[in-house]
């Protein structure tokens, strides 16, 4: 029996006993291998749907040197400035989205200033609109809807209640009526979420007077989207429940919700399918008192990922007070810190991460406990309460290399809470690359657990070293190499490719005999990534 390196019994292994003991059945296969289409049980059946390493669902042992790593998006250029009168230094909340030729950015101008006597807002929180033909350069036209400071020469599509965490997202129901096309979740502290709607994405209206979610705090981006695989709306809103936490609810109309739940959480590791060197945490930590969080939940910006909507991902903000410690003597801005401190400790020494994490039911996520976007190395712009809060979408973007395809863009805050404007940085990050199957030169292997595919290649989304290799073998339900299929006669896999296809000496890239059938995969990797594989058509 296999124990893996974190001191967990493999799936392998436990299938085994399970099938000894009559709770796992396989029929036999081609040449005697258990190949069988009829397994009932630990059997997922992906179909031609692809597959991604952002949780261990589909793992069954990392050996060697391999291990899933989270991969951190690479900052580019300042795409937003907060210098409006109605902006100013605590814009927050981003929503992008792709809609057709336009990308829409819907976002909260608020601006506030420190004094010993506390916070204060120069002006009232607006929700605002930008646009972009590219997703790099951003416009905020003038759009007429709404006065501020005597003039309609600005680019607010909401003022008053809501505006704090105004959301609008695109509407994909095939069934949405044309004047309906955009829709919007917005609210405040403890009076609930109303819903809204729009035709063009700018002119919105509440749908009715009466909140729609009641339960909950919601001073946060509560968000909602179409849910095509469920045929549902689904929405993720602030709560607290032993910190900062995360509620959602379903609705069929956009208008009645079932019952909202919060949701439940495992901690994930980078090499192996269980967790036990994360201790439970003490309950006098005030950091973090819900097992399985990693840390309180400032938002979020959960989304089902286009390339594989089975998979719904999660972006949230790490929110963590770390007191007046030596450290925060030498972050950014000291003596502002203590200002900003003086009436809220908080204010000044609480300070906020990007966070990822992903779940197969929209309900129970897995969370990486690494940061996927640090403050970063500044001297002024970052590591205050209100930075690296990341914009809810993603959305693809020119690579920065004239042949390099292309990649994808998320919009993160920084400058926050300063004497200064806020603004919004682009990150970028090769697509599906949120986490990936890596290892050094030594080598390392992941068997999955068992499957079922459809279809007659293998593509690999997989970069590697000029002396880095990827192999790829396809095994029965209880290890043994499929003939012709086995990592050994798989050829050597070397370079950079969203669809790299496997290949095999005596039977090249046809899968095709194995489709329908029980297997499982092992990579073998050397110097080496893959984030993500699929079964498609030949």
């Amino acid at each position: 029996m296999t124990v893996n390196r974190d001191g967990g019994v493999s799936r392998r292994d436990w299938l085994k006993v399970a099938g000894a003991a009559g709770l796992a059945t396989a029929a036999s296969g081609q040449g005697g291998l258990s190949l069988a289409g009829d397994a009932t049980k630990g059997v997922t059946n992906i179909g031609g749907r692809r597959e991604l390493f952002v949780d261990t669902t589909l793992v069954d042992d990392i050996t060697g040197h391999a291990r899933l790593q989270l991969n951190q998006p690479t900052p580019q250029e300042v795409t937003l400035v907060n210098d409006r009168p109605w902006e100013g230094a605590s814009c927050a909340y981003m929503k992008v989205f792709r809609d057709g030729d336009l990308y829409r950015m819907y976002y909260r101008g608020s601006d506030v200033v420190y004094s010993e006597k506390g916070a204060r807002s120069p002006h009232p929180e607006v929700a605002c609109y930008a646009e972009s033909t590219d997703g790099v350069h951003w416009v905020r036209p003038e759009l007429g809807l709404f006065e501020f400071g005597g003039s309609k020469k600005n680019n607010i599509i909401w003022m008053g209640e809501g505006s704090h965490n105004f959301a609008p997202f695109l509407d994909e129901n095939p069934d949405c009526p044309a004047n309906e096309k955009f829709k919007a979740l917005a609210g405040s502290f403890r009076k609930g979420l109303w819903a809204y709607v729009s035709a063009d994405g700018k002119k919105f209206k509440k749908i009715q007077e009466k909140a729609v979610i009641a339960k909950g705090a919601f001073d946060s981006l509560n968000l909602a989207f179409w849910d095509s695989l469920s045929g549902v709306y689904r929405e993720f809103h602030r709560d607290f429940r032993k910190g900062r936490d995360i509620r959602t609810a379903t609705s069929e109309n956009f208008v009645d919700w079932s019952e909202s739940r919060f949701l439940d959480y495992t901690p994930q590791t980078s090499n192996g399918v269980r967790a036990d060197w994360l201790q439970p945490v003490k309950d006098d930590d005030p950091d973090n008192r819900q097992p399985g969080r990693v840390s309180q939940l400032y938002t979020n910006q959960v989304i089902p990922y286009y390339r594989a909507p089975h998979i719904y991902l999660g972006f949230p903000t790490r929110y963590i007070d770390r007191g007046w410690s030596y450290s925060a003597t030498q972050l950014p801005e000291y003596e502002y810190r203590k200002l900003r401190g003086a009436k809220s400790r908080r204010e000044g020494t609480a300070v906020t991460d990007g966070m990822f994490m992903a779940s197969r039911d929209a309900t129970s996520f897995r969370v990486w406990p690494e940061s996927f976007i640090r403050p970063g190395l500044r001297a002024e712009q970052s590591w205050f309460y209100g930075d690296a809060y990341q914009n809810h979408g993603l959305v693809e973007t020119a690579s920065r290399f004239e042949d390099g395809g292309n990649e994808l863009s998320v919009y993160v805050s920084e400058n926050s809470h300063q004497n200064h404007p806020g603004q919004f940085r682009r990150y970028t990050l090769r697509i599906d690359g949120f986490v990936s199957l890596t290892a050094p030169l030594g080598g390392g292997e992941l068997v999955t657990t068992p499957i079922r595919f459809e279809g007659g290649r293998l593509s690999l989304n997989t970069s590697t070293s000029a002396a880095g290799t990827v192999r790829v073998g396809v095994e029965d339900m209880n290890g043994k190499p499929v003939p012709g299929y086995s990592v050994s006669e798989s050829h050597p896999l070397y370079g950079d490719s969203l669809n790299l296809i496997a290949a095999w000496k005596d039977r090249g890239t046809d899968v095709g005999p194995l489709a329908g059938k029980t297997v499982r995969l092992r990579f073998r990797v050397q110097d080496a990534d893959v984030y993500s594989y699929r079964f498609e058509s030949a």
